[in-house]
């Protein structure tokens, strides 16, 4: 076996988190997080932007915005605000509406941390989210015909109490839509029985996912805070074509 605790054998793989991004080695690594940065991600580049993936705010994303002449996301509250000019933030809703600008920090504690900290290794970086999980696919088939090794990562949450891992349903769909998508393109015979699994559960939600990511605790935790529309956003699934590619520090849209 070439990793007896890992998923090395299989061609498609599925891995968790910050310590499963580490972990696994592809040649291509697909970041999910549904709620909301890879969503965000894919309707920014999908409009034309480049999006710069930061570790959570602070001092730093300042001066990293500053460095790369981008403009910060603003907090998702922050646009929110009564009679606030719709301004790019890590509201995908928002981004969908607001002032386009050419080059955009987009700091989050999970997705944008992970994609931010693949920068650094060999892997080719891509977003992916319900919304373009059928073009994720496509654009991963050649690869995976290639013998090309690929990972899934669902991004998933953070417990507050020491910071571990909390698997989230929303992502776990995300990533199960994805491989749903790349197994009806007869890539299926090199997934992992985690990554068999993923789209063994999107399947089986048929219709079904919209309402179990409204449902569940992020979608649930968003919309009491008033951003259904988000939620929204990040289910319509198969709405956009674009392909983010992480390219010398950015998501940019694939050829």
């Amino acid at each position: 076996m070439a990793d007896l605790f890992g998923q090395g054998d299989f061609g498609v793989r599925l891995e968790w988190g910050r310590a499963g991004a580490r972990a696994t080695r592809p040649d291509i690594a697909v970041v999910v997080d549904v709620l909301s940065f890879t969503t965000s991600v894919t309707v920014a580049v999908g409009r034309g932007m480049q999006v710069f993936p930061f570790r959570w705010q602070g001092a730093e994303a300042h001066r990293f915005a500053d460095d790369h002449d981008a403009e910060l996301a603003m907090g998702r509250l922050e646009p929110a605000r009564p009679g606030a000019v719709p301004a790019p933030s890590l509201s995908p809703a928002h981004l969908l509406t607001c002032d386009l600008v050419p080059r955009l920090v987009l700091p989050s504690p999970n997705g944008s941390t992970i994609a931010a900290e693949l920068t650094h290794g060999h892997s080719s970086v891509v977003a992916g989210c319900l919304r373009n999980a059928g073009a994720v696919a496509e654009w991963l088939s050649p690869a995976a015909a290639a013998g090309r090794s690929i990972a899934v990562i669902p991004a998933g949450e953070r417990w507050d109490h020491d910071d571990s891992l909390r698997p989230a349903l929303e992502d776990h769909l995300g990533a199960g839509a994805i491989l749903s998508a790349l197994a009806a393109l007869g890539h299926d015979g090199s997934f992992s029985p985690e990554a068999e699994a993923a789209a063994e559960l999107f399947d089986a939600s048929g219709i079904r996912f919209a309402d179990r990511v409204r449902n569940c605790t992020s979608g649930r935790e968003l919309i009491s805070k008033g951003f259904g529309e988000d939620v929204e956003v990040a289910i319509d699934a198969d709405a956009s074509a674009a392909v983010p590619i992480l390219d010398a520090g950015a998501f940019t849209a694939a050829d």
